[in-house]
């Protein structure tokens, strides 16, 4: 049998950074060694993205600010170039953004954290609320963050937040907490009158996030859609083959 290999399959993903800051920077240096070329960076100050200021990458991460990130995955999408989005703080623009993508055939995943063990929390936060309904059980979840993160709630802490209440069936307060460089810990907390039960997720290094952004990113090239790391995650999903 004569195997034909595809030789875009090793070449290296030719990526776009949107936004360098503290994750754009983390991108741009763990990039190389997950087989990923770093072929455009643009930064606040920059023009909006561009078929010509993307320098020929396949998708492009967006890591910005909330004000930003729908008008970079707006350029983006209409420069023909899929988007992985890290910035939150923005999704009451989210339904408007989606019908946008998908009614251009574009492609953008978006994720409040890229994480993959938040991502496991999610899943693990939505059983629990099932579980906790009609028990008696408080829920209550808190976010640290560090002192410079705009948004609060965090968007992981939103996303948390809906996702136990789905299954509650009540609101979840969220408490939140900015100091220092905390890169990022949440905490769901089940109370009761004698006991206590906590499902904690925290963060040690911002590689995490740049980790995952990057596997979502050569994830989404060839696909058409609006999706989330949940559909990355699924099993069974694999990544179609390069153009």
């Amino acid at each position: 049998m004569t195997i034909i290999r595809d030789p875009a399959a090793d070449a290296p993903l030719r990526i776009a950074l949107v936004g360098m800051g503290k994750m754009g920077r983390q991108l741009a240096a763990l990039a190389p060694e997950r087989g990923c070329e770093v072929v455009a960076t643009l930064d606040a100050d920059d023009p909006l993205p561009s078929r010509a200021s993307l320098a020929g990458a396949e998708v492009a991460i967006e890591f910005t600010q909330p004000d930003a990130a729908v008008r970079n995955a707006r350029a983006l999408v209409a420069a023909g170039c899929p988007v992985v989005v890290g910035t939150t703080g923005w999704y009451e623009h989210l339904p408007a953004l989606e019908g946008e993508v998908n009614a251009a055939g574009g492609a953008m995943l978006w994720a409040a954290n890229f994480s993959l063990g938040v991502n496991l929390m999610l899943e693990l936060a939505r059983e629990a609320g099932r579980l906790m309904a009609g028990t008696g059980f408080d829920a209550h979840l808190v976010e640290v963050h560090h002192a410079a993160k705009r948004d609060a709630p965090s968007g992981t802490a939103v996303v948390l937040g809906r996702a136990v209440e789905e299954s509650l069936g009540r609101p979840v307060p969220v408490t939140s907490v900015r100091t220092g460089s905390v890169p990022g810990t949440h905490t769901l907390v089940f109370d009761a009158a004698f006991e206590q039960i906590r499902l904690e997720h925290e963060a040690r290094d911002r590689r995490v996030f740049a980790e995952g952004a990057l596997v979502a990113a050569r994830w989404l090239v060839g696909r058409h859609g609006v999706f989330t790391m949940r559909d990355v995650l699924a099993r069974g999903a694999a990544a179609p083959s390069r153009p």
